[in-house]
């Protein structure tokens, strides 16, 4: 399976998951105790704080906000708003504050109420005053068409009540709507929905807790009285700018603050998945550290600006990590919005072109293996600098090779800078850890598919002219491209590689991960895989295959047996002109050999029995330890096929390496069928950690010296020994796993001995990498050996598996 990939996808990630038809039809919505109706389609309570004048306020009174979301006034004339507390009694009433006065389209309300002994701030001019005395911490406030009392005291009542326009019950407020109220009131915080004023009639959804950000209908907030005049003239720019909120480190100097009427221009609308918009200032400052841009999140809410609205944003700052438990980077961003649209149809700030000229080759500064947020920034320098830089602002690439193929998140790679080392087809090729070829850039598209269709393209294709926009941060792709416009394909006609056939004399013997094959996939999976090993690897006489599984794959209900399995992709092969392969494999336990729950992944030897023969020693089991018996020309197998001291705890949780013993021309070849544990839980190349933590390279360093002391003890029998060891390796020719592997000389990695430009059997975040290795004894010379990557799967957008088999010819 892939290497370092966190499970996606977290909710700042573009949301990839609908629901089976079967299972959406089969959908029914029940109201919830505290649901009401519909929910509001003109004015609503936009946000609620009680704390005013309590210990720890800033603000003075207490305030009640409404919003208006549509494109008219909504007239208050004989409306109230009224609160309740949070435990109603028997002799508890509503209070009651008169509105009048009007909210003008698509802006704000402000009223007034009790103040408290405390604070310090003056709320901006209110729209109305009342002296309703609402609690911090739990009650009810409903917006209502009328200004009698009203007399409900549960959910379910005040649902029935025509008149109540809109309702919000926060802390633990008996009477709310939805499943439950807002959280988080408090002394210094509000209770408040997003900018667009989105209403589910959910409390607990729709409302968030912040700072208080009172605004009233002439757009003036706290501390911006508008033109000075106590908020009678449209609302200016504040004194903070995003520059001063981006600073010159990962993290915002006004991290937690809130910040008022910040300037921009909107570059780029996200109205799915992770909601938001981008801003950015024209107007930059001279410090090439400090980015001009930022994510502004709406939460579930949609954003009702557009690209080119000139705005005004009041919010607080907020540092996100995508996926803090992997280390990755932060993201700047402005959380609970108040925006206003100045103006319309403004050009947006000019596109930073990223090539060679401007992303550095070295990649990140070295920190020890500890944070580098709060390093100050060197763009000059590092590439992860650069980005950081830059992030959120309008970026551009033009004319830049696809270093990894489109996949079916609508994503591709390139690379930006041109100029790192390439594969012999078009890639960038991975060949340490201190090279992790800076300019590979997700590209993903920011409209709809159904405005902007993706391009589909594979490795070594180009992607031509202009693709621009913001410019963002995802836990699965580091800086990615969130592209208003996306360049044109050209198709530079990649094929999928043949191997050279075997000859007569030769033993071919090849490897293939089928990533998570199991009977449900159904034929055109399977004949697609058997075709590759018959067309591509040309009927290999041995075949290693990993994540075979079960029967009924993630059915987890116990079954190991994968005869059905195996059986279907042996007749797959045969029906596209291949040989009635033979097989054999051992069962794991179930539940103890990782991947997929439910599946049991396994390794499998499929042979041609016309051309080489097994020989079966009995006593190989799923617990049971192979060993080695014999000297000389008699040594052999204690069981074939067996498992690698499948009890040791190297194994925990991950594939035990399968040994089995064939005979060709009547000598006796040993192979090991491998599948290290994956990558999962390393930090990313783009982490925050620099240099990252690779926690999973202990296990496979375990994994490997078990393996190398049962191929040296092969070698103590018989020097001899034919073996060759195959397989998902899950690391790199330049790890310690490998370099333990092939310590003593007891093995050596094939892939050492082709051209750097062709070594990877796997392509991750735009770098072509290897995963898959075969390894050889010394029997086995030089000469004697033709070995291939067959590149077939990991440079194309239509993909049988993630991994590219591979295919070796030997001369016993």
């Amino acid at each position: 399976m892939p290497s370092p990939t966190p499970a996606r996808r977290s909710r700042r990630t573009l949301l990839r998951v609908t629901a089976p038809a079967a299972v959406a039809a089969s959908l029914v919505l029940v109201p919830l105790p505290g649901a009401f109706a519909a929910p509001s389609t003109g004015a609503v309570i936009a946000e609620v704080y009680g704390g005013g004048g309590n210990s720890g306020a800033t603000l003075k009174n207490d305030f009640i906000e409404l919003g208006n979301p549509t494109g008219a006034a909504f007239g208050l004339s004989g409306y109230s708003v009224q609160y309740l507390p949070g435990s109603p009694g028997a002799s508890t009433q509503w209070g009651v504050t008169p509105l009048n006065g009007s909210i003008p389209a698509g802006g704000r309300y402000l009223i007034a109420e009790a103040p408290g002994a405390g604070g310090t701030a003056d709320l901006p001019a209110a729209d109305a005053s009342g002296s309703l005395a609402l609690s911090a911490t739990s009650g009810t406030v409903a917006l209502v068409n009328g200004t009698a009392a009203l007399s409900c005291k549960t959910a379910a009542d005040c649902a029935a009540d025509p008149r109540i326009v809109d309702l919000i019950g926060f802390g633990s407020a008996v009477v709310r709507e939805g499943g439950g109220p807002a959280a988080g009131a408090s002394n210094a915080a509000s209770v408040a929905r997003g900018s667009s004023l989105a209403d589910t009639d959910d409390n607990a959804k729709d409302f968030t807790a912040g700072d208080p950000t009172p605004v009233n209908s002439k757009g003036a907030g706290t501390g911006t009285p508008g033109g000075g005049d106590g908020g009678t003239t449209p609302p200016v720019p504040g004194t903070v700018r995003i520059h001063d909120i981006q600073g010159t480190t990962r993290i915002s100097p006004l991290n937690t603050k809130t910040v008022t009427n910040v300037p921009g221009i909107v570059t780029g609308v996200r109205g799915y998945g992770t909601k938001g918009f981008w801003i950015q200032d024209p107007d930059a400052d001279a410090d090439p550290a400090t980015s001009e841009a930022v994510f502004v999140y709406t939460g579930s809410a949609a954003p009702t600006v557009k690209v080119g609205d000139s705005v005004l944003v009041t919010a607080k700052v907020s540092e996100y990590y995508p996926n803090s438990a992997g280390g990755s980077q932060s993201v700047t961003e402005l959380t609970g919005p108040k925006t206003t649209v100045l103006s319309s149809g403004n050009a947006v700030p000019a596109a930073v072109v990223l090539d060679a000229a401007t992303i550095p080759a070295a990649y990140a500064p070295d920190n020890g293996g500890g944070s580098i947020d709060n390093l100050p920034l060197n763009p000059s320098a590092y590439a992860l600098d650069l980005y950081e830089s830059l992030e959120g602002m309008n970026v551009e690439v033009r004319d830049v090779p696809v270093v990894q193929a489109t996949d079916k998140y609508n994503e591709l790679w390139v690379d930006a800078r041109s100029a790192d080392p390439r594969t012999g087809r078009g890639g960038v090729v991975y060949l340490g850890y201190d090279q992790p070829n800076t300019g590979r850039i997700m590209i993903q598209s920011l409209p709809p598919l159904t405005q902007q269709p993706f391009p589909v393209a594979n490795v070594g294709d180009e992607l031509t002219g202009s693709t621009a926009g913001p410019l963002d941060y995802n836990q699965f792709g580091g800086y990615t491209i969130a592209a208003n416009t996306v360049g044109a394909v050209k198709d530079n006609g990649l094929q999928r590689e043949v191997a050279d056939r075997a000859l007569p004399s030769e033993l071919s013997i090849a490897t293939y991960n089928v990533e998570n094959l199991d009977p449900s996939d159904g034929p055109a999976k399977f004949a697609e895989l058997a075709q590759a090993v018959v067309t591509n690897l040309r009927s290999p006489d041995i075949v290693a295959l990993e994540e075979i599984q079960d029967n009924n794959g993630a059915v987890n209900d116990g079954t190991v047996d994968a005869s059905v399995t195996v059986r279907t992709f042996i007749d797959a092969v045969k029906a596209a002109g291949g040989p009635a392969y033979d097989w054999r494999s051992v069962d794991p336990v179930d539940g103890k050999d990782g991947g997929e729950p439910g599946g049991n992944i396994r390794q499998v030897f499929l042979f041609n029995p016309d051309r080489v023969s097994f020989t079966d020693i009995p006593g190989g089991d799923s617990t049971t330890a192979v060993d080695v018996t014999g000297t000389g020309k008699r040594t052999s197998l204690t069981a074939s096929p067996g498992r690698i001291a499948p009890q040791d705890e190297a194994w925990n949780t991950s594939r035990k390496p399968l040994v089995g013993q064939f005979s060709f021309h009547n000598k006796p070849v040993f192979v090991i069928a491998n599948h290290f544990n994956s990558k999962g839980g390393d930090q990313g190349i783009d982490s925050r950690f620099q240099a990252p933590t690779r926690s999973s390279e202990v296990q496979r360093g375990k994994q490997a010296a078990v393996e190398q002391a049962f191929v040296a003890k092969l070698l103590a029998a018989d020097p001899g020994a034919r073996v060759v060891s195959l397989g998902d390796f899950n690391d790199y020719q330049f790890s310690p796993a490998l370099q333990t592997l092939t310590k003593d000389g007891v093995l050596r990695d094939l892939v050492n001995e082709l051209p750097e430009s062709e070594r990877y059997s796997y392509v991750y975040q735009g770098n072509s990498q290897v995963l898959d290795h075969i390894l050889v004894s010394p029997a086995f010379k030089q000469q004697h050996v033709r070995y291939d990557v067959v590149h077939i799967n990991s440079e194309f957008a239509a993909q049988a598996s993630d991994h590219d088999p591979q295919v070796v010819r030997v001369k016993p």
